[in-house]
């Protein structure tokens, strides 16, 4: 299950993937991005789509609390869950820009990095939730956050061979992209990358 990724592309480079694109995310630092950190995604705004940054991880199922903190789900595989189905719709796609991301290789051996065999960016098929009241942090209290989160599914075969159970879920083309913006019925593009896709890396990039 993918829980560290990384984002070195400029916000340039994101706005002219978008046209028109608004960009209310300020400065965006390049580098790894973990659970519970802020990360840019793109999501539909008052006047068009809009770069803005997100909490990574939303709200966890109810049934799965111990306690009043919740630290966040970062990754959706079962759609028809209650849970998630409110927030599949149109209104909360988002895209999340990356140029690779990790799966752990197994205790104490690091992780294994991927990055599209194309060079491309990448965005996963994300979630976005806004004004979620919670407590994500017991140090902090309760807090207000527009919280973000992406689909998995089965793995290809790069991914596969390193964590056999699922990969996120990732698009490259345009086409796939503007479909998941516009609402398209989320299972239809809950699926892996092509074999081949992507290239293993020691470090990321």
């Amino acid at each position: 299950m993918c829980n560290l990724y990384n984002v070195t592309t400029n916000q340039q480079a994101i706005r002219e993937i978008f046209g028109g694109l608004h960009d209310r995310a300020g400065n965006l630092a390049a580098g790894q991005v973990y659970p519970d950190q802020l990360a840019p995604i793109v999501r539909h705004g008052a006047d068009g789509l809009e770069l803005v940054k997100a909490r990574w991880g939303l709200p966890s199922p109810p049934s799965v609390l111990k306690t009043a903190r919740d630290p966040g789900v970062t990754n959706i595989r079962n759609l028809g869950s209650p849970h998630w189905r409110r927030w599949l719709g149109r209104g909360n796609r988002c895209l999340v820009p990356l140029t690779s991301f990790a799966e752990p290789r197994g205790r104490g051996q690091g992780n294994q990095w991927f990055a599209a065999a194309d060079g491309r960016m990448m965005f996963f098929a994300g979630i976005e939730l806004r004004g979620w009241r919670s407590v994500r942090k017991v140090k902090d209290g309760e807090t207000v956050d527009d919280l973000f989160a992406f689909l998995t599914s089965g793995p290809n075969a790069e991914v596969g061979a390193v964590h056999p159970k699922a990969m996120p879920v990732i698009l490259t083309e345009p086409d796939e992209r503007q479909a998941w913006l516009d609402g398209i019925p989320a299972h239809q593009l809950q699926r892996p990358l092509r074999d081949g896709a992507l290239v293993l890396l020691d470090t990321p990039i």
